[in-house]
């Protein structure tokens, strides 16, 4: 069986910086080879992960010059990845909902994960192209899309790249977007609230760039509050393993949330509040807590204690990448012997 995953042109797969979803892609792929399955990755040129990687634009681009540079540059991408995996694969797995359109175009199966945040015109589109299996990432996301049948498969990660520290630093950690609906500005007032240095990495995208100058930056000492700007994979490691928690306080309807799986990954506790697929991922009092405010934050934060192998183990009983390809796997092979019979390697065997 023979695997066609498209990623986006812009981000390297796995992403050297930003790109959850470039990170969703590396560790599927490469935990589906691990099950004896070949894929394709249809990504950028300069991607390292171990795959077979296949590009139309050979540099990553990110940030974008332009939003119309941006989508005329993945429909481009999208359109030649299909095209392509339409002839070599046995299923194609899209993870844009720009590709949607174009699937009544290709002869193979399609599988789609969804990755954004619930839009009633893309809930629309979804429901006119029944021809795709989607891929939900979490039970709150699948609940507000009640008309588009989809199967639920969490994100995972290859726990053993994940540093696991038993004692930690006394300091909070904050990963993420650099943007009010990731909840910055909350984080800051938790750390200062319970007399904690708060370490925070992330990206101040263009668009949240008078946020970051007016609600975050003036609490930025160097010292009690400091500003690291985006974090690679190895600072990222650094940074989850050694704190003491991960801040996740949220505003808004996260449709998953994957840095909390990798602070729990290093055994480190996450202090989130509720909104999206937080309950699905945070064991309450077991690998974190869930707090409704700023104030209960606080307080868990002076009283709670957390086993740090626990949360780790909490991890990889439910959010391994070889956990999550196994249902990625089952679905593909589902779809591979329904479709047996299409195009010139219909008699090739399924793995």
């Amino acid at each position: 069986m023979l695997i066609g995953l498209i990623a986006s042109p812009f981000i390297t797969v796995p992403p050297a910086a930003y790109g959850g979803t470039e990170l969703f892609v590396a560790n599927l792929a490469e935990a589906i080879m691990r099950l004896g399955v070949n894929v394709n990755v249809y990504t950028t040129g300069e991607s390292q992960v171990k795959a077979d990687v296949r590009w139309l634009y050979p540099k990553q681009e990110w940030p974008l010059a332009s939003e119309v540079a941006g989508i005329t540059k993945e429909i481009e991408h999208i359109a030649w990845a299909m095209a392509e995996a339409d002839r070599a694969c046995d299923v194609v797995h899209v993870n844009s909902a720009l590709a949607v359109p174009l699937s009544p175009l290709i002869r193979r199966p399609v599988v789609c994960t969804l990755h954004h945040p619930f839009e009633p015109s893309l809930s629309e589109l979804y429901e006119r192209h029944e021809e795709i299996t989607y891929v939900t990432i979490s039970a709150k996301q699948a609940s507000l899309l009640p008309k588009v049948p989809s199967r639920v498969i969490h994100h995972g990660i290859d726990i053993k790249q994940y540093r696991f520290i038993e004692v930690k630093q006394p300091y909070l950690c904050f990963l993420g977007r650099i943007c009010p609906i990731k909840g910055t500005h909350n984080a800051i007032e938790i750390a200062k609230r319970v007399g904690m240095s708060l370490k925070i990495a992330g990206e101040v995208q263009p668009i949240f760039r008078h946020y970051f100058e007016t609600e975050i930056l003036p609490h930025i000492d160097g010292t009690n509050i400091e500003f690291l700007g985006e974090a690679n994979f190895t600072l990222k490691n650094e940074l989850l393993a050694n704190a003491t928690a991960l801040l996740f306080p949220i505003e808004w309807n996260e449709p998953f949330g994957l840095v909390m799986v990798e602070a729990m990954a290093c055994g480190t506790p996450v202090i989130a509040f509720p909104g999206g697929a937080v309950n699905e991922i945070v064991a309450n009092g077991i690998s974190g807590m869930i707090c409704r405010d700023v104030d209960e934050a606080v307080t868990a934060l002076r009283g709670g204690t957390f086993q740090t192998r626990l949360v780790r183990r909490w991890a990889e009983t439910k959010f391994s990448a070889d956990a999550m390809a196994q249902q990625y796997y089952q679905l593909y092979a589902e779809l591979a012997a329904t479709s047996c019979g299409v195009g010139p390697d219909a008699n090739r065997a399924i793995a």
